[in-house]
């Protein structure tokens, strides 16, 4: 297992932060996604590399930013 810290931007509530690990849930290859709304970070787990193109996609997509830490 492969753990990934990012740096997420412009979550204000708990409905983003829920929000926001569905997004990167959806992502192919992410077995797990840990939101916290306080440090503004999200922890993904994956058996392989990330995607990281597509975790990025993903956030913004939702209206977000993401970037690695």
């Amino acid at each position: 297992m492969i753990q990934t810290t990012l740096n997420i931007e412009g979550m204000t509530c708990n409905h983003c932060a829920m929000t926001v690990q569905k997004a990167l849930s959806s992502v192919p290859g992410v077995q797990r996604a840990e939101v916290s709304l306080p440090s503004k970070k999200a922890v993904v787990t994956t058996e392989g590399p990330l995607d990281l193109p597509a975790v990025v996609r993903a956030v913004e997509e939702e209206g977000y930013k993401a970037s690695p830490v």
